[in-house]
């Protein structure tokens, strides 16, 4: 039971977004923010359970991503805050209604794209996975080298052959912007990302005002989303409640979360929207 349909971006750019339905009367409902250079049909399998046990949810694709792309990502303009200050934000509205209960389901950089959110207010909740600092001393050394390659070889190389990260390629996910790509890079030098570059001081005002509660749950396992990784992030969030979750699973990674090994944590994160109040609608 799924709906197809196109959200406005709150600047107007068309985003590919899928509404999973819930037979009878849903219990709230909820949004799903992925992680970079994922496109929302990896959430299907997640989505689909989510909506079997009584909430309706929204996938989406930022832009530049999936079914949000446009015919080429060559010279194409677009970094991380269009995702969370346009894009996200406009799905949050468009889903938003005063008698449901709302909250976010966040993998990977959806955590951190609750901090760019100009309408977080309308949040009830959110439940982050793998949500971390993508500064490379937080990942094991092996993992480190290889992200150096990235950002310095493989990275430059794909870009100036095609004017964007061609990642595909590669099998390591969606093609991404070459904004995405440079500020990526960029952030990836400072130990708390773009909290610590002191070129974005609106990021840290717009982190240090939210105050939707959240749950975030990383596994020591996860190479790219560490407890110490959410730990050193998750610290902008001065002003909202939130819960750390650490996982002591060998073979839960990054992608894992949304796999069925993980359905555990998908009941966790269930049960704990069932408990919680709808602070908008009260």
């Amino acid at each position: 039971m799924t709906e197809e349909l196109i959200i406005r971006a709150f600047d107007g750019y068309a985003l590919g977004a899928t509404r999973y339905l819930t037979p009878g009367q849903a219990r709230g409902h909820l949004i799903l923010a992925g992680a970079t250079a994922v496109p929302q049909i990896f959430y299907r399998r997640f989505a689909e359970y989510v909506a079997a046990r009584g909430y309706s949810v929204t996938t989406f694709d930022y832009r530049g991503v999936g079914r949000s792309a446009p015919d080429t990502l060559a010279g194409f303009v677009c970094d991380f805050t269009d995702w969370g200050r346009r894009d996200l934000a406009a799905v949050v509205e468009a889903e938003s209604a005063p008698s449901r209960k709302l909250g976010l389901i966040a993998h990977s950089f959806g955590g951190h794209a609750l901090g760019l959110l100009p309408n977080h207010h309308l949040l009830d909740g959110a439940w982050m996975f793998g949500t971390g600092s993508g500064w490379r001393g937080w990942m094991p050394r092996l993992e480190q080298l290889r992200v150096m390659v990235l950002w310095h070889v493989i990275g430059p190389l794909l870009v100036q052959r095609h004017g964007y990260l061609a990642w595909q390629r590669l099998g390591l996910g969606a093609d991404l912007p070459l904004g995405v790509f440079r500020q990526w890079k960029r952030w990836s030098r400072f130990p708390r990302f773009f909290l610590d570059d002191p070129t974005e001081g609106d990021i840290v005002r717009n982190f240090s005002q939210v105050r939707t509660p959240f749950v975030a749950v990383n596994a020591h396992a996860d190479r790219w989303g560490s407890p110490a990784a959410r730990n050193a992030l998750l610290s902008g969030y001065t002003n909202a409640q939130w819960r750390a979750i650490d996982i002591d699973a060998p073979r839960l990674g990054h992608m894992d979360y949304f796999r069925p090994q993980a359905v555990d944590l998908w009941v966790a994160a269930l049960d704990w929207f069932d408990a919680l109040p709808a602070r908008r609608s009260a």
